[in-house]
Formats: structure tokens, sequence, C-alpha cells
């Protein structure tokens, strides 16, 4: 027992401190993980280890509830205004067609039957939240809210179906009497349906329940992890789709202005990784003996039409529908990141003990790894090719929740300034400030100085401020600014000109000398780019005006109410 507990905290140890070489050498965190799982399988105390399917079983059930949870609650309600549609359709009918065809082309690469061959392509049919979810946060990437949306409400939302398929193969499979129509579809309602009422009505029980506890700082994130592995754990019993009750739940927690979700968020990214290191290291250790390589050829093939066909025709088809650009398409397709789900569901067949069981686990593998190096090493370089990633926004360097007021939700944020704005040193006299702030001090070379009304302010400097949520970004754009390649810089990116959207085209003919035709002239820029872009804009979409270009800047209330001009 003290040596399986020395083996799993050295494992959780090395991962950790070689988690920054994931960075320098362009490889995602995830298959770093994997790797130290896989070297750590050669030992002889890993190879004990790596036998034990129960055990990985209910950890990969119980990690991916908390990396479900975690992305719900870090998903922005407004995103549903683009995302929604669009997400749903590539979680249900996309999973359906990306199955299909992936297991039509297991049939013929891995000569098995057709109901197995499918069942291996449903099994890596479903995108991975701890995938995408790590690697866009891990990057950094700053994405048009389109994209993003879709991307995450997806991943965080697909894992039903896919476990439904899973189901109903495994059951067509194994039973003399295969499940009629009526039977798979009312498992596919109750799957969906339980798994939405129990994951809505969890999270509005808890969200009620939050701000009436007077409980110990530390106890908010136990007590909110705790409800979801319960909601996830009963909504499992009755046959519902835990994974999409927790991920609801997560949403409901995440967008009810909760006074400590700052506290919540910050012990749940620690719970996430965690999750998902443990997660990967155990799946290392599962897939580590070296018989496993046998079919390498193969798995390599079955991932090449995942990648290269099957995910995208499926995007393609599902997206269809909802307006979007083929440079978003392409992005959405590649993202199609294979994680921690595809061997968790690999599993199934095991315990079922079908023929062919052994080697569901290996071809998941395999292609999980390809898709880790291929498509999540390339993630960043893929989006600035397509010209999706947005010029990142300055932030505070430290927040802190002051839950000093009931009636007041006050925050103290820490700004370092920069050198473009600050140099030679200023005051803040004449600067507009946001309202109800208060700048407390700043540290200077390590030296703590009150701050006062005529102290200059200079490059390096760190301010620190009270005020409400919504001051940070005002903040944030007046003493700090974000390092990025040319092309992100916002005066490159946007334009020179910035426009009101109530602008009317006939004014801009005017000053800029534009030929527009007469219908056109009575429409405000906010209208014509509406009419142009037939699906709801999102910051960054470009629409060309003649010789110019619009860009969407601000959004209010999701319609466009400043626009960059570019020429």
């Amino acid at each position: 027992m003290i040596l399986t507990l020395l083996f799993a905290s050295a494992m959780l140890l090395i991962s950790i401190v070689l988690s920054p070489l994931s960075n320098r050498i362009g490889m995602p965190v995830l298959l770093l993980f994997l790797g130290v799982g896989l070297l750590a399988g050669q030992t002889e105390m890993g190879q004990l280890l790596s036998a034990d399917v129960d055990s990985t079983f209910l950890v990969g059930h119980l990690a991916l509830a908390i990396i479900l949870l975690d992305g719900g609650m870090r998903t922005r309600i407004e995103t549903f205004r683009v995302g929604l549609k669009p997400a749903l359709s590539l979680a249900t009918f996309g999973v359906v067609i990306t199955a299909a065809l992936t297991g039509l082309a297991a049939h013929w690469i891995l000569d098995l039957p057709l109901l197995p061959a499918l069942l291996i392509g449903t099994i890596i049919s479903s995108t991975d939240a701890a995938a995408v979810f790590a690697l866009l946060q891990n990057h950094g990437l700053r994405l048009n809210q389109r994209v993003s949306a879709t991307l995450e409400i997806e991943s965080g939302s697909n894992d039903p179906m896919a476990i439904f398929l899973t189901i109903i193969l495994l059951e067509l499979i194994t039973r003399e009497t295969p499940p009629g129509v009526m039977e798979a579809g009312l498992l596919l309602v109750t799957q969906l349906g339980l798994g939405a009422l129990g994951g809505l009505a969890g999270g509005w029980l808890l969200a009620r329940l939050l701000p009436r506890l007077a409980l110990q700082p530390a106890f908010y994130p136990l007590l909110v992890t705790a409800a979801g592995l319960t909601v996830f754990s009963l909504v499992g019993l009755l046959d519902g789709s835990g994974f999409l009750a927790i991920y609801l739940m997560g949403i409901q927690i995440g967008n009810r202005g909760l006074r400590k979700l700052d506290d919540i968020l910050q012990v749940h990214d620690g719970l996430a990784w965690l999750a998902q290191l443990s997660l990967f290291l155990m799946l290392g250790l599962l897939l580590s003996p070296h018989e496993k390589l046998d079919y390498v050829g193969e798995g390599l093939a079955l991932g090449a039409v995942l990648i290269l066909f099957a995910r995208p025709l499926a995007v393609f088809i599902s997206l269809w529908p909802f307006g979007f650009r083929w440079r978003e398409q392409v992005f959405i397709a590649w993202v199609g990141l294979r994680g921690a789900v595809p061997i968790v569901l690999a599993l199934f067949p095991l315990m079922a003990d079908i023929e062919h069981a052994a080697l569901f686990p290996i071809i998941a593998f395999i292609i999980v790894t390809l898709s880790l190096l291929l498509q999540g090493a390339t993630l960043a370089r893929v989006a600035r090719w397509l010209k999706l990633e947005l010029p990142t926004e300055p932030a505070a360097t430290h927040r802190l929740s002051l839950d000093w007021s009931p009636a007041h939700y006050h925050r103290l944020m820490v700004f370092e300034l920069d050198g473009e704005h600050w140099t030679p040193p200023r005051n803040l006299q004449g600067v507009r400030l946001p309202p109800d702030i208060v700048l407390t001090a700043v540290l200077r070379n390590g030296q703590l100085i009150p701050y006062e009304p005529d102290l200059k302010l200079q490059s390096g400097d760190q301010l620190a401020v009270i005020g409400e949520e919504g001051a940070e970004k005002p903040l944030a754009r007046l003493f700090s600014s974000v390092a990025s390649i040319p092309a992100l810089k916002e005066s490159t990116f946007f334009g020179a000109f910035e426009l009101n959207g109530n602008v009317q085209l006939q004014a801009l003919a005017q000053n800029f000398g534009l030929e527009i035709d007469p219908a056109l002239q009575p429409l405000s820029v906010a209208e014509y780019i509406a009419s142009c872009l037939h699906v709801p804009p999102v910051e960054g979409d470009r629409v060309a005006l003649g010789s110019i270009q619009l860009v969407v800047k601000v959004l209010e209330d999701g319609k466009v109410s400043r626009v960059g001009l570019k020429f």
C-alpha cells in the first residue's frame, strides 16, 4: 500500500515538474502526462498497476466529471447566443456521421465484422472536453466567439450521444434479441432528458443554496464538488447522462453571479488539472505493455481517416445550415481533439468481455496520441493561419474578491503598467477613470507607496485598485498592454479608425470617398454588417465595403456598437 502511494505520488510530482517543458517543445501537456504514465508502466510497480481496468474506469469517470464541472462553470451563458445550435448539431448529427464513416473505415482497415468496427468508430467519435478546455487555455488563444463557443459547448455536450451509441452497439453485439427502434429511442431520450433535468435542477438548487450558507471559505469549492458528483451519480443511477448533468450544473453555477465564484474557480482549476493529470497517467499505465504497439500502422491509418476525412465532413454537414465561414469550419474540424473520453469508452467492451475487446483501448490510445501530437501541437499555428485569433485583451495580473458588504461586490485588482503608455512617467490628472473605484497603492521596485493624486506613475509600477467587477476591462486597457505578434496588435487588427455602429453608410461614403449602392446608403454600419453575415455577429467579423473593410470591435446586447475601419 505504501509503495503504491509512493509510486503514484512520484508520478504526479514528475509530471508537474516537467509540465513547463511542454511549452518549450510545443508538446501538449496532456501528452506529457500520458508519456510519463507509459514510461512508468515499464517498471515492475507500473506493470502491476497497469492491468487494473476497474480502477481506471472509476478514475476516468470521476476525472471527467470534475473536468466537465469546471468547464461548465467557465462557460458564459452569453456564448449560447452564437454557439448553442451549431454545437448541438455537432454533438448529435456530427457524432453519428463521424462514428459511421470511421466505423466503415475500421471495417476495411482492421478487417473486423461490421458491428465491432462501428463500435470502434463510435468510441473515437466524441471530442474530449478535457483536451479542448486544457489546450485552448494552455495556448492562451483568444478565438472569435462563434468558434470558441461552438467548440466548448460541443466538447461538453457530445458525450451522451457517444455513450448512447456505444451502449446500443454493445447490446446488438451481446444480446440474442437486439434492441428495437423504440427501445433505442427511449434510451436516448432517457439519457438526454434525465441528464438535462438533473443538471439544471441541481445547478439551480445549489446556486440558491450557496448565498444562504455561512461556511469557512475553503468549504465552498468542496461543497460544489460534492454536490456536482452527487448529481452526476444520481443521474447515472437513473440511467441518465451524468456527464451532461454535471456540465449543465456547472453552467448554472458559473452564471449566477455568486460572490464566492472566484474562490471556487481558483480551487477547481487545480482540481481539474489534478483530474486530467491523474487520468492520463492511469491511461498510460493501462496501455503500457510492449505488445500494445502491434497495431500502430492500422491505428495511424484509421486516425488519418478520422482527422482528415470523417471529422471534416461531419463538421461541414452539421454546420452547413448555420452560415459558418469556411475558415471557421476548417478550424472546428481541426480541433476535433481526442483525449480521455475515447479511452474510457474503450473500457466498455473490455468490461462486457466481447470478442476483440483488447483491440479497442489499443486503437483508442493510438488515435488519442496522434490527435494530441498532430492537432494539439498545431492549434495556435492553424488559428493564426486561418486568421481566427483575436488580439489578446489586457487584464489584471491579480484579482481578489472582497466579500465585505452584502450590497456591493468589490474586487481588489492589480495592474502592471506597461512601457508603451507610461514612458515618460505621468500622473492621472485629467484621465477619465471608471466610476466607483479607489486607487490604493503602488508597488515600485519592491517598495510600497500609498497612492496620491500627484504621484507620477511609470512603466513597471504595479497599481492596486478596488472597484466593481465591470471596471477591470477599462482599467486594464488604460494601464496595461499585452505583447503580441504584429498582426494581432489592436491598431493593426481593427484598423486605425474606429466608428460608432450607428453611423450611416451615406456619411461614411462622403467622408472616405466611397462608391456605395444608393439602396444601401440609408443603412447604419451595424445594419449593413448584420445583413452581410447571415449569422449573429461576433468580435473580429470582417465585411467588405468598397475599398475598405469593416471589422466588428465591440458588441452590446448582441448588436454591433463599435467598428474598426481598415483600408
